[in-house]
């Protein structure tokens, strides 16, 4: 399969993807998803999904256990354990030289996250649909409700990463000398609102990019060399292996760090337990306002 922006794009726009399936084994993976209600992406999966699409939750399959509130605490989406991640991807009948496009209802940010773990365990062959199921709807591909059959097969091998993180503590010891990138939206960044975690504000130093602003009026990704002059504005002079991306809880970021590579500009790190961790904490500093 070869994405329609680059060879080197984790994107895929929606008639590339119903070309390639004419003729390619690839596996699809659907993270739809809604915080609020976390049954909802399910149901919608199992309501009408692209033919052949698994259906992967973000907190059973995309996340580890989370821990009580306290010294503890990662945050409200932990990374799974990469042995645990590795046997769900076994269960999804994944190998490491098949093709995994993921897409969501949302926009992206879901999918991203399954990109990018995926990508953290090693697997480099997986892109994101470009624009998501409503990108598939409007090429004319049709949805089912039929339950695709799998063969699952051992757990994924374990590779070494390819996704850096960086922990809490590392952060704050590094606050000032990496861009720091954080990907909620605006009146959550200065503290206005906070519906989700205990402490409103931001990470000092922290600079705000709403995931969302990745994404043109029609819901797909802005082109790559928009996305690049945008980042560039933002970043200033550092480099990919400078800039830390966060948000609430580890997802959306996700979605920053998928339009980077879009761009061109991969390499920047994710701090996985994002807000929700930091502000669990009352000994971190907090920020507020723009």
């Amino acid at each position: 399969m070869k994405p329609a922006a680059s060879p080197a794009s984790p994107l895929v726009d929606a008639a590339s993807l119903k070309a390639a399936l004419a003729h390619s084994p690839i596996a699809l993976l659907d993270a739809s998803f809604d915080l609020a209600d976390t049954s909802a992406g399910e149901r919608a999966w199992a309501q009408g999904h692209v033919p052949g699409a698994q259906y992967a939750h973000l907190e059973r399959d995309l996340s580890g256990p989370k821990a009580a509130l306290g010294p503890g605490f990662t945050g409200r989406h932990p990374l799974p354990a990469r042995a645990a991640f590795a046997a769900t991807v076994g269960r999804w009948g994944i190998a490491p030289a098949q093709c995994v496009v993921a897409m969501d209802r949302q926009g992206g940010p879901y999918a991203a996250r399954l990109w990018w773990l995926l990508r953290w365990l090693g697997h480099s062959r997986v892109w994101v649909l470009d624009g998501g199921v409503d990108a598939w709807l409007a090429v004319g591909g049709t949805l089912t409700t039929d339950v695709p059959a799998v063969t699952a097969r051992p757990p994924y091998p374990l590779h070494p990463r390819t996704m850096p993180t960086v922990s809490a503590d590392t952060l704050q010891r590094m606050l000032g000398r990496v861009r720091l990138v954080d990907a909620r939206a605006p009146e959550r960044f200065r503290g206005d609102v906070e519906p989700l975690d205990s402490v409103a504000g931001h990470i000092p130093g922290a600079l705000n990019r709403l995931f969302k602003d990745n994404l043109d009026t029609g819901g797909t990704f802005k082109p790559r060399e928009q996305l690049a002059r945008e980042f560039a504005a933002l970043l200033g002079r550092a480099v990919s292996q400078e800039v830390v991306h966060q948000c609430g809880s580890g997802v959306t970021a996700c979605h920053n760090l998928l339009a980077m590579e879009a761009a061109g500009m991969p390499g920047a790190r994710l701090y996985p337990g994002s807000w929700s961790e930091w502000s669990a904490d009352p000994a971190r500093p907090v920020a507020r306002g723009g």
